[in-house]
């Protein structure tokens, strides 16, 4: 391996203070550069067939992106945004020398420049530790890259957290860096900020903190029986439950909310061991030390399961730390796995987590489980309100009829909200987003005028007439307005 930083250090090392750059997570990354069999002689290229710009992230990151570039015209300075993978999504500068450059080593648009295609460098060592970096010189673990520095900042959607991309900035190594990451972290915030106001103007989830607890035998969200009886729920269960009595390391794979830990949880508990089961969703990338260090002893006590939410959110360090400690358990062999993880899917675990995974089992998501919906709903309002709670016949056909982008999290929402209001829920008494399927994200009037159409029509004995002179609108208006946002009463 070519000579890199001077300071030794382990090769599963947290980032110490979440630095821009630090020897420890430069070295951690020229090992995996290492193992991933990256050559340092030359950016190999991987090129992908095409590149997606359909996203909301490329729409409000590339507007914010042009105006800083136009606020730095004639400067060498490459601005790029790249999707999780490290795909290069667009690029803009005006140095025609940089960027014949960037071209020469496939820093383009099309061009894939995560660790495991480019090695060390700005936006992969970004995407892998899911933290602010900058990479100067010769830190990079290609060798033409190292006249470059290059400031990445991982971005976030501002709806549920997930990794959506990145933003890079790429000069000389020689220029002065000191201002290139703060202005990635402005335009990295400045399309969140974007992002949010343009998927409905929504107060921004507040930063997750990790959690670790405690679940009891056979429970699940809803109670402390599982109410699902479709047949989609009762298959992952049961591959769940026979990857685990077959001692392989499962990987729960589905939509987020769809019920991972849960399917996972409960086919522990079906393969008749007697342990506890703990599970475990990461923190934000500068607090996952600590919660690692807090839960990850449990992996060697013998009779402890930990099931690891979103495992695709961990830091690639952390991942390598897990993985060590689940080796070194020591469990016999054909002995239940120390632990379970659950993804959006295979391809997005960290690749530490990925060798060490035997099986994949996916959770359909709600919407593909229709006959989950209304024994879910009844379990989730009695767990609220300690008693069988009424829902109106046209309330569960609503319920049934909604497609659940945000799966078991959004119903337990919709029906909590409900329950808390009345003893016998009726259309009225469900939130308005579950009454209607806009084909698109709605601004935060269009939501206001939604919900005011949605609060007229759904109350008792209201004829469309009505609704309409009340809302101020033409009969004609309202039946066109119904259908622009797809409400159904």
């Amino acid at each position: 391996m070519p000579a890199g930083p001077a300071v030794p250090v382990p090769a599963t090392v947290p980032p110490a203070a979440v630095a821009p750059s630090s020897p420890a997570r430069v070295r951690a990354s020229w090992q995996r550069s290492e193992r991933y069999g990256v050559t340092p002689e030359e950016v190999v290229p991987v090129y992908a067939d095409g590149v997606p710009t359909d996203s909301l992230f490329y729409e409000c990151g590339a507007e914010v992106v042009r105006a800083l570039h136009g606020t730095l015209a004639g400067e060498p300075v490459g601005f790029m945004l790249t999707d999780p993978q490290g795909l290069v999504l667009g690029r803009w500068c005006d140095d025609p020398a940089i960027n014949r450059s960037l071209d020469r080593v496939h820093l383009a648009p099309g061009f894939y420049f995560g660790e495991q295609t480019a090695g060390t460098n700005g936006l992969g060592l970004a995407l892998a530790d899911r933290v602010p970096t900058l990479v100067r010189g010769d830190e990079h673990y290609v060798a033409p890259l190292r006249r470059y520095t290059c400031a990445a900042v991982p971005v976030l959607d501002p709806r549920g957290g997930g990794l959506v991309g990145s933003i890079n900035l790429t000069t000389w190594s020689q220029a002065s860096s000191d201002l290139l990451l703060a202005l990635a972290q402005a335009a990295a915030g400045n399309t969140t900020a974007l992002m949010q106001v343009r998927a409905g103007g929504g107060a921004p989830l507040p930063p997750t903190r990790g959690t670790v607890f405690h679940v009891l035998a056979g429970q699940c969200p809803a109670g402390d029986a599982d109410p699902c009886t479709s047949a989609g729920w009762r298959a992952a269960v049961a591959s769940v439950r026979t990857a685990v009595a077959a001692g392989r390391v499962v990987a729960v794979v589905g939509e987020p909310g769809a019920g991972r830990a849960t399917a996972a949880s409960l086919a522990r508990r079906a393969a008749g061991l007697r342990e506890r089961v703990l599970v475990a969703r990461p923190p934000a990338a500068e607090d996952v030390a600590g919660w690692l260090a807090l839960w990850s002893p449990e992996l060697r006590a013998p009779d402890t399961c930990v099931v690891l939410g979103d495992a695709d959110a961990l830091p690639a360090w952390a991942a390598e730390q897990l993985a060590a400690d689940v080796a070194a358990a020591g469990r016999p062999p054909g002995a239940p796995s120390p632990l379970v993880v659950t993804a959006a899917g295979y391809t997005a675990l960290p690749e530490a987590l990925r060798t060490l995974v035997d099986a994949v089992v996916e959770v359909p998501p709600l919407r593909h489980r229709p006959d989950d919906v209304e024994p879910l709903a009844r379990a989730l309002a009695a767990q609220l309100r300690h008693r069988e709670v009424e829902f109106t016949p046209r309330a569960l056909r609503t319920l049934r009829a909604h497609a659940w982008p945000g799966n078991v999290r959004e119903l337990r929402a919709a029906v909590r909200d409900a329950a808390s209001r009345t003893d016998v829920v009726d259309v009225q008494h469900l939130p308005p987003g579950v009454l209607s399927e806009a084909a698109r994200p709605l601004t935060r009037l269009e939501q206001l005028e939604r919900d005011e159409m949605v609060r007229c029509l759904t109350r008792p004995g209201t004829t469309v007439g009505r609704a309409a002179a009340e809302l101020g609108l033409s009969r004609a208006t309202l039946y066109r307005k119904i259908a622009q946002y797809r409400i159904s009463v």
